[in-house]
C-alpha cells in the first residue's frame, strides 16, 4: 500500500497553517500541548531519539536528499505533512532564519524520578524560576552533553517549548527529561533524595572545583537575578562558589550551570 501523498496548501487562511502560526504564543502551547520545531538537523535529532511529529511542514520542492527521507519518516509514522508555498513558509518559520522543514509536536512532560531507584552516578538539575529561554535551552543541551538525567523545572519558569528554547537546544529538548514542580512540591520530593543537593550561591564556602560530590547528586541552580530562592537555599546540603577574579560576582546562569554540571560528571566523561 502506497503512502498517502502530502497535502498541498497555498492560503495563509488555511485552519493548518492558522493553528502552527498560533504556537508562537505561549497561550496557544499550553491550550494545545503542542510545540514547534525547525530544521532538518533539530527533527533528526527528533527522529533518532523516537519522536515523531503531529504534523510535518515541508516547503514545496524542498522535500529531495535528507529533507526527502524526513518526510517519507513522518508519513510512515501517520504524521500530516504539509505541503506549502514560499509565501506560507514565510509566515509560519522562524523570521531571523526560517528554515525549509517544521515539525509540530507534542509536549511531554516526565514524572519526578522515583527517589529510591535513583544511581548512584546519576546527576539531575533544577532550575528554580529560570526566566530566559535562550538560557533554559543551552542548558537542555548541556545536561544532553554530559550525561544528567533530567532538569527539574521549579516554581514560575519560561516556556521550554518556546521557540528560542527550542533553537538553543539543538535537538537535545527531544532527549532531556523535563520535570515540572511547585517549590512545595519538590522540597516535598527532595526530602526522599538519598545522595548530595548541591546549589551554587554567592555566600557558598567551597569552591565548587574542589568539592567531592556525594552521588547521585542534585545541583539546583537559581534563576537569573534573584537567584535561589531562601528555602531551596536552606534544603541544599552543600552550597558552592564558582571563585571570580574580576570585578563581577556572578557569571551568566546557562554558564555556571554548565561549568559546574562538568565538574560534577568529570568522572564520567573520561575519555
Amino acid at each position: 500500500m502506497s503512502m498517502p501523498a502530502p497535502t498541498l496548501i497555498t492560503s495563509l487562511q488555511n485552519d493548518r497553517v492558522k493553528l502552527i502560526r498560533s504556537l508562537e504564543m505561549r497561550k496557544a502551547r499550553k491550550e494545545t500541548g503542542l510545540f514547534v520545531a525547525e530544521g532538518i538537523s533539530i527533527l533528526i535529532s527528533a527522529r533518532e531519539a523516537g519522536w515523531t511529529p503531529r504534523m510535518l511542514v515541508v516547503r514545496s520542492g524542498a522535500a529531495e536528499g535528507v529533507a526527502r527521507g524526513l518526510v517519507e519518516w513522518a508519513l510512515k509514522a501517520g504524521a500530516e505533512v504539509l505541503e506549502v508555498t514560499e509565501a506560507v513558509l514565510g509566515k509560519i518559520a522562524a523570521k531571523d532564519n526560517p528554515q525549509s522543514l517544521i515539525g509540530v509536536f507534542e509536549q511531554r512532560w516526565a514524572e519526578p524520578p522515583a527517589t529510591a531507584s535513583v544511581a548512584p552516578g546519576d546527576t539531575w538539575l533544577a532550575l528554580e524560576e529560570v526566566r530566559d529561554p535562550g538560557n533554559l535551552g543551552t542548558i537542555v543541551r548541556t545536561v544532553d552533553a554530559v550525561g544528567a538525567k533530567g532538569i527539574i523545572l521549579v516554581g514560575t519558569t519560561c516556556d521550554p517549548f518556546a521557540h528560542e528554547c527550542i533553537r538553543a537546544t539543538m535537538g537535545s529538548i527531544f532527549a532531556v527529561p523535563l520535570v515540572r514542580m511547585t517549590r512545595e512540591a519538590f522540597l516535598a520530593w527532595r526530602a526522599g533524595w538519598t545522595g548530595e543537593m548541591a546549589g551554587t550561591h554567592l555566600s557558598g564556602t567551597e569552591d565548587f572545583r574542589r568539592v567531592t560530590y556525594r552521588g547521585p547528586t542534585l545541583l539546583v541552580m537559581g534563576g537569573e537575578g534573584p537567584g535561589l530562592s531562601p528555602e531551596l537555599t536552606a534544603a541544599c546540603d552543600r552550597l558552592v562558589k564558582i571563585p571570580m577574579a574580576g570585578k563581577l560576582d556572578s557569571l551568566n546562569l546557562a554558564v555556571a550551570t554548565a561549568l559546574t554540571l562538568y565538574q560534577i560528571r568529570g568522572d564520567a566523561l573520561k575519555v
